[in-house]
């Protein structure tokens, strides 16, 4: 069974954006072993001066490279990505099971993105839209997402 993981900077703060998370990982259960992890999200002053930035984003890219299982696939989910139809990431889910990929590493960055060592460990850069979304719905949608793909792959109902 494939391993599929959310490596994401900070944590939820509200309880239904926690429910809506919990809700999809109970639904993929009976497609993939799934599991979230949170690294920490370091504090920054209201108006940050580029090397603070700099430093944060680096300081945060060390905490998500430590979680990243060795041999992982990654998406790094970011703002340069490639736009993908849910019909295309779920038939690119599919071929990494396929080609033997056995756990695939979708990383979500802290508010200011993610540091080159994250997105060098890429095998994909992945963008959901143009538009910018809170990084907490961010996860939900991208939770929704994963749970598309494998719909897609068995044929179910959910994706019409």
């Amino acid at each position: 069974m494939l391993n599929v993981m959310i490596i994401c900077v900070g944590k939820l703060k509200e309880k239904f954006w926690t429910d809506a998370c919990n809700e999809y990982a109970k639904r993929l259960k009976g497609f993939c072993s799934f599991s979230i992890t949170e690294v920490d999200e370091e504090k920054l002053p209201d108006t940050p001066s580029p090397a603070q930035i700099q430093n944060t984003l680096e300081k945060e890219g060390q905490r998500i490279i430590a979680k990243i299982p060795k041999n992982a696939k990654v998406i790094s989910m970011c703002i340069e990505g490639k736009q993908k139809s849910s019909e295309k990431f779920s038939q690119e889910i599919s071929d990494m099971a396929l080609n033997g990929t056995s756990t695939v590493a979708l990383i979500i960055g802290g508010s200011w993105g993610l540091s080159d060592g994250v997105k060098n460990l890429s095998s994909m850069r992945l963008s959901m839209s143009e538009m910018t979304f809170p990084h907490q719905l961010a996860r939900v949608m991208l939770c929704e997402q994963i749970y598309r793909a494998f719909q897609i792959a068995s044929n179910g109902k959910y994706h019409k």
